[in-house]
């Protein structure tokens, strides 16, 4: 017996003993930390990537900016040292947590031991596409300084030829918001964020300096910031600031370990709550963009947050099934609202503060008393989950946006439905998409004054659309 185990031990040796290849050991280490910024995509996007890429086998070995690989020699490797510096702002992943010991040790002997490529899997999705994705293009119109002769499309002036070309794949539109003077609409896709001037119905600017999805955008209340969330799942979350007057990026407000699915500014602009799947909610100074609270009361993904009027609480909603309110003055946690079935994917808080509605997994809105924590009604309407809700300015009416594919507004007293006259909409749509019907709709948004003239929503259907009424209808604002 003896015998027959000492043989196993030299079989079994060798194997566990095996050197690490780029494809089977190095790679998923990268991918679960690094590329997220560090890829191809976004090499041109400085303050996402630094210029640097080491999302493929041969980005890594030859490294356009400074070798990164110092084959044999892990300790004189930039990739190394990148990682293990005790200085959190020189760190990678930058932000982050630092790389765990196993990992880091994989890579050092993957260096140590010529950093060899390894055989490439079959199966790599980078190398083969089984199923081409389902894309949607949108015609883009170009005018020409070419004008045909004179009887070449008949009679008349010619006019200048115009070149049509369809554009895409569009994504999905994630987010949309309304700047605080109705003039702007912000939306979010994969990658980028859209700001569309409200007259012409034409977009002005798009940043693209934005790492992952768009879970979120908000507007500060003075309109002068924008706030965009977002992130890759299970990798890192994505929080950032910038200046509406120039567009440039003020802050990259980090620590979230997970996709930040939404933020709330305060109503007097000094705050910014964020809700993260990484369980925590978090408050950040928007002057000094440091962190002032992290509450880690949730045990599962916190999909939303929405600050009170008065600035002194938030409501969050969670995968836990749960709405929890956080009191910023204690630091703590006040409320829990519980007996949901399903996901709590929305929370909104009415103008006046008394009133807290969520929404989630089930085809239901629930309104709870802040104070006390008691449920006040239980509202159907939507056939399935309901994914966003909005309350208009003077709260007394209330919109959400469902998996059905519908918007719907409610009388927030009674809970009633309530019949806006379609007959003074126009639907404008902001992305190409031939129906709604069976599409999630995402999010939705309701402009604030002078304007204020009807509802922005964004779906699953890689569109935005914008419904303008005049006259605006009664307490929607």
């Amino acid at each position: 017996m003896l015998t027959i185990s000492l043989v196993g031990f030299a079989l079994v040796g060798p194997a566990a003993a095996a050197e690490p290849t780029y494809w089977q050991d190095v790679r998923p280490i990268l991918r679960k930390h690094c590329t997220v910024c560090h890829s191809e995509r976004n090499v041109r996007e400085l303050e996402v990537s630094g210029g640097l890429v080491i999302d493929t086998f041969e980005a890594v070995l030859k490294n356009k900016k400074k070798p990164l690989l110092a084959p044999g020699k892990s300790g004189d490797s930039l990739l190394i040292q990148i990682i293990i510096t005790t200085k959190a702002e020189d760190r990678m992943p930058l932000g982050g947590k630092p790389l765990p010991d196993d990992a880091v040790a994989v890579l050092k002997r993957w260096i140590d031991t010529g950093a060899k490529e390894g055989t490439r899997p079959e199966n790599d999705p980078t190398i083969v596409v089984t199923k081409p994705p389902r894309t949607r293009k949108l015609p883009v119109v170009l005018t020409t300084i070419t004008t045909p002769p004179s009887g070449a499309f008949g009679p008349g002036t010619p006019a200048a030829l115009q070149l049509s070309l369809p554009v895409g794949p569009l994504a999905p539109i994630t987010a949309v918001v309304f700047s605080p003077d109705g003039k702007r609409l912000a939306t979010g896709a994969y990658g980028r964020v859209t700001i569309w001037d409200m007259e012409s119905l034409k977009p002005i600017k798009m940043l693209t300096n934005v790492l992952g999805t768009v879970d979120d955008i908000r507007f500060s209340p003075d309109g002068q910031r924008l706030a965009v969330s977002g992130g890759q799942p299970s990798a890192k979350g994505d929080l950032r600031l910038y200046n509406v007057a120039d567009w440039k990026l003020l802050a990259v407000l980090g620590g979230h370990e997970d996709v930040v699915n939404s933020v709330a500014f305060s109503a007097d602009g000094k705050r910014l709550a964020s809700a993260s799947f990484d369980k925590t909610v978090r408050v950040w100074d928007v002057t000094t963009y440091k962190q002032e609270l992290v509450f880690t009361d949730h045990s599962d993904f916190v999909y939303a947050v929405a600050f009170a009027p008065n600035g002194t609480w938030i409501a969050s909603a969670s995968k836990d099934r749960s709405v929890k309110v956080f009191d910023l003055t204690t630091g703590k946690s006040r409320l829990t609202f519980s007996g949901m079935e399903q996901d709590v994917t929305a929370v909104a808080i009415s103008p006046d503060g008394q009133t807290v509605v969520s929404s989630g997994g089930e085809p239901a809105l629930f309104y709870w008393n802040p104070k006390t924590g008691m449920k006040v009604r239980t509202q159907s309407g939507h056939s399935v989950g309901v994914n966003e809700l909005c309350f208009s300015r003077d709260g007394k009416i209330i919109a959400s946006a469902g998996g059905d594919g519908t918007l719907r507004t409610w009388d927030a007293a009674t809970g009633k439905a309530v019949a806006l006259d379609a007959s003074g909409f126009a639907r404008v749509r902001l992305r190409s998409q031939p129906r709604w019907k069976g599409r999630g709709v995402r999010q939705l948004r309701r402009p604030r004054p002078p304007l204020g003239r009807g509802t922005a929503a964004g779906c699953s259907s890689r569109c935005c659309r914008y419904r303008r009424r005049k006259p605006r209808p009664t307490g929607w604002r």
